[in-house]
């Protein structure tokens, strides 16, 4: 299997790149959705269950469940990948940790966008347009720290 994935390394390691970046576009753009939904929500003449409330609700939807869902799951296989591959990661060093800890985080996020999504569905978002403004960042955060540790190695 060592053999496998040393041969299959570089396929591998794009897959992951690929993935990760198909994952970050929905991170982006999820909370954004979000945050016109609410705001969209909140002028007059867009109610609750009418036709552009229904329009966002379709967006949310395909948007998590067509492409975040999928790249989550297809980063994490082609990175445990990449982490079963010997000598490519050095366990003594800091920066796997923190890229870890990042990329649960980030997969903690993308499941608390999932619940949101849910919550809009039920007509129970308890966040403001400038709250989901402010939580737009996090995946923007939690990237910068995961490309630091990957490429800087600190």
């Amino acid at each position: 299997m060592t053999d496998f994935l040393l041969s299959a390394y570089p396929w591998i390691k794009s897959f992951h790149v690929m993935s990760v970046i198909a994952w970050m576009a929905g991170l982006f753009y999820l909370p954004r959705l979000f945050v016109y939904h609410v705001e969209g929500l909140n002028k007059a003449g867009v109610t609750p269950g009418g036709e552009m409330d229904l329009l966002f609700q379709r967006q949310e939807r395909l948007l998590l469940k067509a492409i975040m869902n999928p790249a989550m799951i297809a980063t994490w296989v082609a990175g445990l990948a990449l982490v079963a591959t010997p000598g490519i990661i050095d366990w003594t060093a800091v920066w796997p940790w923190t890229k870890a800890v990042s990329v649960i985080a980030m997969t903690a996020f993308h499941m608390v966008l999932g619940r949101n999504r849910k919550a809009f569905l039920a007509g129970q978002n308890a966040y403001t347009g400038r709250q989901w403004r402010m939580m737009n960042e996090i995946p923007t955060v939690l990237m910068v720290v995961i490309v630091l540790s990957v490429i800087v190695k600190f």
